[in-house]
């Protein structure tokens, strides 16, 4: 893993409005900051309808963001123009004040042109059957990429290029003739990933990639996409609902609910030490494959549903499930703050 800071978001929104209803409409996603460095594995759990999909899709301008800050390898690709950025003198350098405090000055509103930033960044679906072009074989939409940004110099390059992908993850050349619905829901997976790789990415969403497949075939395609992050260099944001198989491919792991980043931290400590009470509930219902630890494991119950994004509570978010909460929980929204060295969570209860 580099330590070069690829993708920076910062207090990303995503609001859907909806017809004949006042107000914002849905909040998807809330306020979200986080940084993935090149070639790390950034991991994002949380139950359904959290907005882990659509933070992933909006990082990548398939949702066009409601506001935030959106800078990948240095470059801003979206700013909502709210930001206090650092004034830099000719040579790069900052600026300071005469109290040598760095001076700022307000980001303009931005959009960058995305057609020359697909290349470098792709997604893989969730749901391959859906995904896969029916009236196109597997070539044609492997290839379809390669045409677009004019990757293949001949007819035969293009072919070469197409077995290659096949070849990388696990299907044979004679299968670019054949369309999606004659594969297994892996196999397709397997041609959803070739589709990605088509433009030599460097950041890949993965949006929930095994989550529709057989168990046995769940660790093939991580052992996979290990593999190619090893060989190619690439840079994951791993989206998913089984915090086991989270917890084996990432770096750091982030935990969302309903619209906001809770907690993020390395794997290994996010699971070793939770901060959040959200947090802990999840690691909770993670399943213990010996009997007698499963049935001395306390598990957390939460009580309630999830408030509708179209109106969420007041103050925390998580207040309204929340064991623990206080009168201040309904109130004030917590700050997002580093309570250990990259161990953040946002909780009333761990300022206390």
């Amino acid at each position: 893993m580099d330590n070069k800071m690829l993708l920076q978001v910062q207090e990303l929104r995503k609001y859907f409005p909806v017809k004949g209803v006042k107000g914002p409409g849905v909040q998807a996603v809330e306020g979200v900051s986080l940084e993935i460095k090149k070639g790390e594995t950034l991991g994002l759990v949380g139950e359904s309808g959290c907005g882990k999909t659509t933070l992933g899709r909006t990082i990548l301008r398939l949702y066009e963001p409601t506001s935030g800050r959106i800078v990948y390898d240095g470059n801003t690709i979206y700013d909502s123009g709210n930001f206090d950025i650092p004034a830099l003198d000719k040579e790069g350098k900052k600026l300071l004040d005469k109290d040598g405090k760095p001076l700022t000055k307000k980001s303009k509103k931005t959009s960058a042109d995305m057609l020359q930033y697909r290349r470098r960044m792709q997604i893989i679906f969730q749901d391959p059957s859906a995904s896969l072009d029916p009236r196109m074989t597997v070539g044609e939409i492997i290839g379809e990429a390669i045409d677009i940004h004019k990757l293949a110099g001949s007819k035969a390059e293009r072919t070469e290029m197409i077995k290659s992908l096949l070849d990388d993850v696990g299907l044979n050349t004679e299968h670019a003739n054949r369309f999606p619905h004659e594969f297994s829901g892996g196999q397709q997976q397997r041609v959803g990933i070739a589709r990605a790789l088509a433009v030599k990415p460097e950041f890949i969403v993965c949006d929930e990639p095994i989550s529709a497949l057989d168990v046995s075939i769940q660790s093939q395609i991580v052992n996979m996409l290990e593999d190619l992050q090893s060989n190619l260099g690439l840079t994951y944001l791993f989206i998913a609902h089984d915090l086991s198989v989270v917890r084996h491919i990432s770096n750091r792991i982030g935990v969302m609910y309903l619209g906001t980043l809770v907690e993020l931290g390395e794997s290994y400590e996010l699971n070793r030490r939770p901060l959040h009470p959200y947090t802990k509930t999840l690691l909770s219902a993670v399943p213990v494959p010996d009997p007698e630890k499963s049935r001395a494991k306390r598990r957390i119950v939460l009580e309630g549903d999830i408030p509708s994004p179209m109106n969420p509570p007041a103050g925390c978010r998580f207040h309204t499930r929340c064991p623990y909460a206080m009168p201040i929980c309904k109130q004030e929204v917590p700050a997002f703050k580093e309570y250990e060295k990259g161990h953040w969570a946002a909780c009333h209860l761990l300022e206390k």
